[in-house]
């Protein structure tokens, strides 16, 4: 993930505060809000992370074909990813 979970943390407090100020939202549960506020924001930020690792997964299987063929292990990758961001409906 390219944030720390302690800014994610700071996103999410600021988030539910900006959203509360502008009477979007209210809740008797702040702390409540907070988490499942941080844990979406968590979730969304890690998808990338996964896509990643799952393009790994996809290019081990397939790396003695690729060495037979001559492709490119990071062209391959960007062109996986770039399938699975799609797939998974993602913007990377």
């Amino acid at each position: 993930m390219i944030f720390s979970r302690e800014y994610v943390g700071y996103l999410a407090r600021q988030t539910v505060r900006h959203l509360i100020d502008a009477k979007m939202i209210r809740t008797d549960k702040l702390p409540v809000v907070q988490e499942r506020v941080q844990a979406g924001l968590q979730d969304e930020l890690s998808l990338e992370d996964r896509i990643n690792e799952e393009v790994r997964v996809i290019l081990e299987a397939y790396q003695d074909e690729m060495r037979r063929t001559g492709a490119g292990y990071a062209e391959m990758f960007k062109k996986v990813k770039t399938e699975l961001a799609r797939k998974y409906k993602a913007v990377l």
